[in-house]
């Protein structure tokens, strides 16, 4: 369990990393950057930050090696921002979990399409229904006299598609 003061840190870091990625630096290489987390040691002298990139995997090695060329002018960013006998070691880490994430949900399209599916024809249908009910709400709003008819997919249909049977 990290100190409130370690995590306290971590917090300002990864803000101070962000903003700076965003705002300050001009490396070409660093782009579509989001920092994801960062670990800070307990003697708060190295701190690890993850960080998500978007692209290929050429993209985002240049990207790592752009942000590990600026960490100095990071770290002393952070040393501005957080008062310690020592400002912590900036070591960039690609942060996979965005990717592995979106991997899980493809393959889980493709294994359960069937199942997604019904779902879709299940919020259609109570979407509909929904809008019916609307329908007769907004009817009882006007007149005080209300005839409501019901069907139920249990009721016969015949060919012509009308409803036969007790109303």
């Amino acid at each position: 369990m990290s100190s409130r003061r370690v995590l306290k840190a971590a917090q300002a870091i990864r803000e101070v990393v962000s903003m700076a990625i965003i705002a300050d630096l001009k490396d070409p290489r660093i782009k579509d950057v989001t920092v994801t987390l960062v670990e800070v040691a307990p003697d708060m002298r190295q701190a690890k930050v993850h960080v998500s990139v978007m692209g290929d995997d050429t993209k985002q090695g240049l990207c790592i090696r752009g942000l590990q060329s600026s960490a100095g002018y990071l770290q002393q960013k952070v040393g501005n921002r957080i008062d310690t006998r020592y400002t912590p070691r900036l070591q960039f880490v690609l942060d996979k979990g965005i990717q592995h994430a979106l991997l899980v949900t493809r393959i889980l399209e493709e294994v359960l399409p069937a199942e997604r599916e019904q779902q879709e024809q299940a919020a259609l249908v109570s979407a509909d229904a929904s809008a019916e009910s609307d329908a007769v709400d907004s009817s009882e709003s006007l007149s005080g006299d209300v005839t409501v008819e019901e069907t139920h997919e249990s009721d016969p249909e015949s060919p012509d598609g009308s409803v036969e049977g007790p109303v």
